[in-house]
């Protein structure tokens, strides 16, 4: 029988579980809504049911855990913005009780990079930046082959650096973090400005914020709608400026965007690569650093990526 892997990926909306081979084959996934669960045990214990209903823990060797604020030494989620349960959960410990499976957590887009390291458009690549973009942003860093973890646990927290000292108010509890504005939350925020601060016609003022989404505000661009296509303009503006200071810190090969707002294609990807050779520092202008969508499947990526943390852990306990 083959080894096989549970993936887990804790989303601000959804969170994403499957058994995922070492190839990369899922065998059996499925979600929940992650802000049903106000505690992290009641969490725990309702995915083993969930687990145990799509197959068995027969051949599961471990866990990976892909979460907002995962501490990858300490095995805890620590205070989430974008999670229901706040504080320190010592997540690996407890999931290791539950399941009785050797568990790895580690921050959401780092499970991201490491799944696009071992399964994507970066296998080749030694120096890659992986941004999962969905309710949050994420930001998972590859340099010299390996992934950037620094001193604590926390590197690659890329969603909360800053845009605007005085800008939008950010569940993290600063100001003008760049997750606020290139996000499925942030782009909402900017129609709904946009909105307000203009009299064009448009199908989205028939929408309500609750049931506003990426996938309707790309359908609207693409149909004409001046509001969309402002709104993934400015996205793309506030993005593509931060990806040129990203650049600067590790001098990557590729920067892959990963999530619900990189389905909107060329209405992000165009103005973000605009402007990141429009505010990159020069010196980086002819290296020619691509900007692409993950070559992982939409659905399969956050398995793969967090399930992928259980094979890098075992090569490294066998050398």
């Amino acid at each position: 029988m083959s080894k096989l892997a549970i993936g887990i990926d804790i989303g601000g909306t959804n969170s994403k579980y499957g058994i995922a081979d070492r190839s990369g084959k899922i065998i059996a996934q499925s979600r929940v809504k992650t802000q049903e669960f106000k505690d992290a045990k009641i969490f725990l214990r309702t995915i083993k049911k969930e687990i145990e209903k799509i197959h068995s823990l027969e051949g599961v060797i471990g866990i990976g855990v892909g979460a907002p604020n995962a501490n990858f030494y300490k095995g805890t989620i620590e205070n989430p913005p974008n999670l229901p349960w706040k504080g320190t959960s010592l997540f690996a410990k407890e999931m290791e009780e539950v399941f009785g499976l050797k568990t790895v957590v580690t921050n959401d887009a780092n499970a991201a990079a490491l799944g696009e390291s071992m399964y994507g458009k970066a296998r080749n690549m030694k120096d890659f930046i992986v941004l999962t973009v969905g309710t949050g942003l994420g930001g998972g860093v590859f340099a010299n082959n390996d992934l950037v973890y620094g001193k604590h646990g926390f590197a690659g927290e890329l969603g909360h650096t800053l845009v605007n000292a005085n800008g939008r108010n950010c569940a993290c509890g600063k100001k003008g973090c760049l997750e606020t504005y290139v996000s499925a939350t942030g782009i909402r925020r900017t129609v709904y400005k946009l909105l307000a601060d203009y009299t064009e016609p448009s199908i989205l003022r028939s929408i309500s914020y609750d049931d506003l989404s990426t996938r309707t505000i790309t359908d609207a661009a693409a149909k004409g709608d001046k509001i969309a296509i402002e709104a993934f303009k400015y996205t793309g503006r506030i993005l593509g400026m931060k990806l040129s200071d990203f650049i600067v810190h590790t001098n990557p090969e590729a920067i892959f965007l990963l999530g619900g707002l990189s389905k909107a294609g060329d209405h992000l990807f165009i103005p973000a690569q605009k402007n990141m050779e429009k505010y990159l520092m020069p010196l980086f202008l002819d290296k020619k650093i691509q900007l692409l969508p993950s070559g992982l499947k939409d659905d399969d990526a956050p398995i793969l990526g967090a399930s992928s943390l259980v094979w890098k852990y075992l090569d490294k306990e066998e050398k």
